[in-house]
């Protein structure tokens, strides 16, 4: 694999283990990226720290960590200080427990890992762990110290690979109940939940990454080469919003569109739009990869 490896260990269920690499699975460094400019010179410009107070830079040397206890009074600590808090590692993905594999809540997924198997003699064991747990439908949970903190791991066979995800501690997830609790309590039923659904049926399909384009991109990607191109640049005019209708009656015009069969794109208009960008074709995942 000519990726680079984020964190290389062990992944060790009993006594059975292997050698083992993390690799990113999802990036965002494809993205268009900016620089802040000074429009005078043309100049890139650096960030400087400066005193909240005197307005004057600070040295890095004399930059430290502070955690605030009350308004402008902190508790300071010195880099040696805070990297002591960093749990010792012993580079091993030490499987604790298996799981169904949808038994985790998706809102606990942080970030997926493809899993590899690393060095000399790695890939039997690999493949019999992977093969293990494709047989039964489950799922590994393991703990390791990764980008300096412990972090709980799922663990899922994914093709010929295995699938990392770790996962958002308890104290970082919202409680749903809270967020939700200004919702109105609404039964709907009759005609209006049987329109609801005949366009649920009759609009179901498969996902494909392939079929959603990020606009937000290819604007951009347009936008900078009409810029090369020394083209003006139309301002965009904001759509109004539209006065809240009828539900009743917007449910029976979506049923009836819903019926109908779409009108097919020309190849023309079918073409990506973005400045000939080039976009990375992308494996098929799994229902829940993170």
């Amino acid at each position: 694999m000519a990726a680079r490896a984020n964190w290389k260990g062990f992944l060790r269920v009993g006594e059975v283990g292997c050698q083992v690499a993390l690799y990113t699975a999802a990036s965002t460094s494809d993205r268009i990226a900016f620089h802040t400019l000074n429009r005078k010179t043309g100049h890139r410009l650096r960030r400087v720290f400066v005193d909240s107070d005197t307005g004057k830079p600070v040295d890095r040397d004399d930059q430290v960590k502070g955690y605030e206890i009350a308004s402008g009074d902190y508790v300071v600590l010195d880099p040696d200080e805070v990297a002591a808090a960093v749990p010792d590692s012993d580079k091993t993905l030490s499987v604790s427990a298996f799981i169904g594999c949808d038994d985790i809540d998706d809102l606990y997924f942080d970030k997926p890992y493809y899993l590899l198997p690393s060095g000399k003699g790695a890939a039997e064991a690999f493949a019999l762990i992977r093969e293990g747990m494709r047989g039964k439908k489950v799922a590994a949970l393991a703990q390791t110290v990764l980008f300096r903190r412990v972090r709980t791991v799922l663990i899922r066979a994914h093709d010929a690979g295995l699938i990392a995800t770790t996962l958002n501690f308890d104290y970082e997830v919202r409680d749903p109940d809270e967020v939700f609790a200004d919702i109105p309590d609404l039964r709907i039923k009759g005609e209006m939940l049987d329109l609801a659904q005949h366009i649920i049926k009759t609009k179901r399909g498969t996902f494909d990454p392939k079929d959603f384009d990020d606009r937000y991109e290819a604007a951009l990607a347009d936008l900078v080469k009409a810029k090369m191109e020394g083209r003006t640049i139309q301002p965009r005019r904001e759509a109004k919003p539209e006065a809240a209708g009828d539900l009743m009656a917007a449910l029976r015009e979506s049923a009836g569109m819903a019926t109908r069969k779409p009108a097919r794109r020309s190849s023309a208009s079918a073409k990506p739009r973005g400045g000939g960008r080039k976009t990375p074709a992308r494996g098929s995942g799994s229902k829940k990869a993170g």
